[in-house]
C-alpha cells in the first residue's frame, strides 16, 4: 500500500529549508501539501483591535501563493481552504486517505491549541500527528540547557549559547515533488475572500513589500551583495529612512518564507568573500533575540499575553486609557515623533525598531495604557508580526517580560533629537499642521 503524507503549511512558507517537506517527499510514495485559512485570524480578537488587519492579510495571501507556485515548479501543487485545521485537515484525511500528517510545532498558545486539536481529530482516525521543530537559528536539542532553566536575561542566554552551541546546515532542497493524480485545488483565496477589500499602496513605504520565498530570497541577496549594506548595519540599524538602514528581513522570516538558518549562513558566506564585522555578527545577534523570545514562550507559556507578565507585576492604568489609546493608534497623540510612526505602521504595516521601542514605550510609560493592547494593535498591523517576537518585546519594554532593568524610559523628545534631529522624517510622514499641537 503506498504511503501519503499531508503536509500542513503553517508558518514555514517555504521550499528551502523545510525539513517538514524534505522528510515527506523521502518517506512518503507522495504527499498532499496543504494550507488553511483560519478564519479565526480574520476577525475580532479579544483585545480592541482585529486579529489580521487588510495590509498583514495581504502579504499572507502572497506568501501563500508564491509557495503554491514553487511547489508547482517541482512537480506539486498546494491544497488550499479557508477553515480551521481541525476540521480540514481530518477531511483531506478521509478523502485521501492520507498515512500520516506531518508539520511545524509552533510555540504561541493559540497555535498550540490548534495543533492540539488537530492532533485530537487525527487520533480518532488513528492517524499520527508528526511534530518537527523548524523555525529558530539553533534548534532546541542543541542548547546547552533544558526550556525550563533558560536564563531570564538574554545576555547570559547569548554568551552560554555561543559558546557552547551551533547552528545546523540547511536541509537539502527538494528536487521533486509527487502528489496524488487526484489531487484537486482550488485557487488560492484572495483578500475579499477572507473578507477584505484590496489596501493602497503608500508609495512613501521604506520598501515595497510582497509575501512569499521568491521576494524573501531577492531581498536578502539585494542587501547582502547588490546594496553591500551588510558592512554597515550595526551603524545603520536605528534609521528611520530609507529602504537599506535595515535588512528589512523580518516579514519574510515571521511567515517562514525566509528560513533564519538561510540568512545564517549567507551572512558566513559574506563574512568570508566580502568582510567580517560587528555589523555582520550584529545581524545574527538580533536573530538570536528572535529565538530566545521563542524560547521564553516555550518555557512560561501564555503568562506573555497577561497583562502582568511572567513577573507578575501590576502597572498603573490611566483611567481614560480607551480615549488615550484610540489617539495613540491613529497617530494623534500631538507628538510628533510617536505620531509619524504610527502613520508609517498604518500606511504601510512596517514599522522600524526604534520606531516600535519609542511608541510603545510612550504608550505604556507616558500615557499608562495597558500594553496588551499596544501589542494586539501591532499584531493586526504589522506584516511581520510573530507571537514571540511582538508580545515577548512589547512585554519587554513594560518592564513584565525579560528587560533585568527596572523601569526602563525612553525619553521621546531626546529619542527625537538623536535618531531624526532634522526632523526628516516627521515631516517625511505628517503634514505640518500635524505637528505643532503637544500633550
Amino acid at each position: 500500500m503506498s504511503k501519503l503524507i499531508l503536509v500542513w503549511f503553517r508558518k514555514d512558507l517555504r521550499v528551502h529549508d523545510n525539513e517538514v517537506l524534505l522528510e515527506a517527499t523521502r518517506k512518503g510514495d507522495a504527499i498532499l501539501p496543504v494550507y488553511c485559512f483560519d478564519p479565526r485570524h480574520y476577525g475580532p480578537s479579544e483585545y480592541p483591535a482585529q486579529k489580521t488587519g487588510a495590509i498583514r492579510a495581504q502579504f499572507i495571501v502572497e506568501s501563500v501563493h508564491d509557495l503554491k507556485s514553487s511547489l508547482q515548479k517541482l512537480g506539486g501543487d498546494l491544497i488550499t481552504v479557508i477553515g480551521k485545521p481541525e476540521e480540514e485537515i481530518p477531511k483531506l484525511v478521509a478523502q485521501y486517505q492520507v498515512s500520516e500528517v506531518y508539520h511545524h510545532r509552533e510555540v504561541a498558545w493559540e497555535e498550540k491549541q490548534v495543533s492540539d486539536k488537530v492532533e485530537e481529530a487525527l487520533w480518532k482516525q488513528q492517524i499520527n500527528l508528526k511534530h518537527f521543530i523548524g523555525h529558530t537559528l539553533y534548534h532546541k536539542e542543541h542548547l546547552p540547557f533544558p526550556i525550563k532553566d533558560i536564563p531570564d536575561v538574554f545576555t547570559n542566554f547569548r554568551k552560554k549559547v555561543e559558546r557552547e552551541s551551533f547552528v545546523r546546515p540547511c536541509f537539502d532542497l527538494v528536487q521533486a515533488i509527487k502528489v496524488p493524480a487526484a489531487m484537486a485545488c482550488a485557487p488560492v483565496p484572495g483578500l475579499a475572500d477572507l473578507g477584505y477589500q484590496a489596501p493602497e499602496r503608500d508609495e512613501r513605504a521604506v520598501w515595497q513589500f510582497k509575501g512569499g520565498e521568491t521576494e524573501g530570497l531577492k531581498r536578502m541577496h539585494h542587501y547582502f551583495w547588490e546594496a553591500d549594506a551588510l558592512r554597515n548595519y550595526k551603524e545603520t540599524r536605528n534609521g528611520l529612512l530609507g529602504a537599506d538602514y535595515s535588512s528589512k528581513f523580518s516579514p519574510w522570516i515571521a511567515l517562514g518564507c525566509l528560513s533564519p538558518r538561510e540568512v545564517y549562513w549567507e551572512v558566513k558566506k559574506y563574512e568570508s568573500e566580502r568582510i567580517a564585522n560587528d555589523s555582520t555578527y550584529w545581524l545574527v545577534f538580533e536573530l538570536l533575540w528572535r529565538d530566545y523570545f521563542r524560547f521564553m514562550f516555550k518555557k512560561y507559556g501564555n503568562k506573555f499575553f497577561h497583562k502582568t507578565g511572567f513577573k507578575g507585576q501590576e502597572l498603573p492604568e490611566a483611567p481614560n486609557q480607551e480615549e488615550l489609546f484610540e489617539r495613540w493608534k491613529n497617530g494623534q497623540t500631538g507628538v510628533p515623533f510617536i505620531d509619524a510612526n504610527m502613520h508609517e505602521l498604518n500606511a504601510t504595516g512596517f514599522m522600524s525598531n526604534r520606531g516600535r521601542q519609542n511608541v510603545a514605550s510612550y504608550l505604556v510609560k507616558d500615557l499608562k495604557v495597558n500594553w496588551t493592547w499596544g501589542a494586539a494593535y501591532f499584531e493586526e498591523k504589522l506584516i511581520d508580526y510573530c507571537p514571540a517576537s511582538n508580545w515577548g518585546n512589547w512585554a519587554y519594554v513594560a518592564g513584565v517580560g525579560n528587560d533585568p532593568r527596572e523601569d526602563r524610559y525612553f525619553n521621546i523628545a531626546k529619542q527625537a533629537q538623536t535618531y531624526d534631529p532634522k526632523g526628516a522624517y516627521v515631516a517625511y510622514w505628517l503634514d505640518q499642521s500635524e505637528t505643532s499641537v503637544l500633550v
